[in-house]
């Protein structure tokens, strides 16, 4: 145990050192090291770094991409065996599939630079835009592992690795984007150029990122993940969806029972304390009225400043009887029309002094479509339409 302890105090200053210094015999001491601990105790350390140390996730990331380098001559040869359609196996195929598709990239962006003008370039870009296509449909790619296998790794304790992939993930996405623009660009020699260059960074920032997750990631989440949890990740795989690789289908895993216990209200896809759920529902920017499959008002939120006027008085009401005379054919045909599915919603927008009031009303299903109710989402949209342009940054 002592001698563990020991490895991660020496590969932890190691990497320290690596940080300020670019000396061969360092690295030849960090692959050394590197060699005589197991991927999960990286991932530890990587983690402790940041958490205790200091060191940001962009110094882990270039600390990542050094011992990346030394793991190529035995990842090779060290294989990731899981069976068929498992999540890992899964990820894998998509590396796969994206590593050619960036290979093909590069080769036509070697392609495209020779050329003279964009006409004898036409074919090239044609080819270009089938596997930008590509990339784009590999956001699945992205998701599923950013919001299914990050997140139980982060039960597990693992949290900056994950970090680290999903910053590489954004990173991939800009290369992304900035090859959708080119599409704009009429500048032929600018674009070809534009082109080349993006095409190398992306290829390599991928092909080290696969690196990174075959042999620190995958084989952490492989000794940390339980059997039940994989099932679960399979199924919020499903799910999302996939992109290349579809796997044969397995049996869906059974919902969490939903009920009441030990005072919170337990959902499917989560739970909540009494005083959250109310407090939830009346901080939301808009209002909420649930009407249940007899007609029976059965909720409202009470936010601060409600659009339209309701008390408690209404909760057991009859809809009907909510609404003046000569609306009353409309509540009817909307609330007919959800309960037979002829539709699923129905919206309206009027001025109510200074505020553009924007009414939708949505059926209520179960997972059998047995219709169960109507919910009223009531919200002014005018601060909403004067937005323009993009805003990032946080106001402090």
């Amino acid at each position: 145990m002592s001698e563990l302890f020991n490895n991660e105090e020496y590969l932890k200053n190691l990497i320290k050192r690596l940080g300020n210094e670019d000396n061969e015999e360092l690295k030849k001491e960090l692959k050394s090291t590197i060699k005589s601990l197991s991927p999960e105790v990286i991932a530890k350390v990587e983690q402790e770094l940041i958490d205790k140390d200091g060191i940001t996730v962009d110094e882990i990331q270039s600390v990542c991409d050094i011992h990346l380098d030394l793991f190529k001559d035995f990842t090779n040869v060290e294989k990731i065996e899981v069976e068929k359609d498992h999540p890992i196996f899964i990820l894998m195929r998509e590396h796969d599939y994206i590593l050619k598709t960036v290979e093909k990239i590069r080769e036509i962006s070697k392609n495209v630079y020779k050329k003279n003008n964009i006409k004898e370039a036409f074919d090239d870009f044609m080819k270009l835009n089938k596997n930008i296509e590509n990339i784009e449909a590999a956001e699945k790619y992205f998701l599923k592992e950013e919001n299914v296998l990050f997140a139980y790794l982060e039960k597990h304790g693992i949290e900056q690795p994950p970090r680290v992939m999903w910053k590489e993930h954004n990173q991939i996405r800009n290369f992304r984007n900035k090859l959708l623009k080119l599409k704009d660009n009429r500048d032929f020699e600018d674009a070809k150029k534009s082109l080349y260059e993006i095409s190398l960074n992306l290829n390599e920032l991928f092909t080290h990122h696969v690196q990174k997750e075959h042999s620190v990631l995958f084989p952490t989440a492989l000794n940390l993940i339980n059997d039940e949890e994989w099932k679960e990740i399979r199924n919020q795989f499903d799910e999302i969806g996939y992109f290349c690789y579809f796997p044969k289908a397995i049996e869906k895993k059974d919902e969490k029972e939903s009920g009441v216990l030990d005072d919170k209200i337990k959902l499917p896809s989560g739970e909540f304390t009494i005083e959250e759920l109310i407090n939830m529902f009346n901080t939301l920017p808009m209002d909420i009225t649930f009407v249940d499959k007899n007609n029976r008002v059965k909720y409202f939120s009470e936010t601060k400043d409600r659009i339209f006027v309701r008390s408690r008085a209404i909760i057991g009401r009859k809809v009907q009887n909510c609404h003046p005379a000569n609306s009353v054919e409309i509540v009817n045909k909307i609330v007919n029309d959800f309960k037979t599915g002829k539709k699923d919603k129905a919206d309206f927008w009027l001025r109510v002094g200074e505020k553009y009031v924007y009414l939708r009303y949505f059926a209520v299903r179960n997972k059998n479509n047995e219709y169960l109710g109507t919910v009223e989402v009531t919200q002014d949209i005018e601060p909403i339409q004067e937005i323009k342009g993009e805003k990032r940054i946080y106001d402090e």
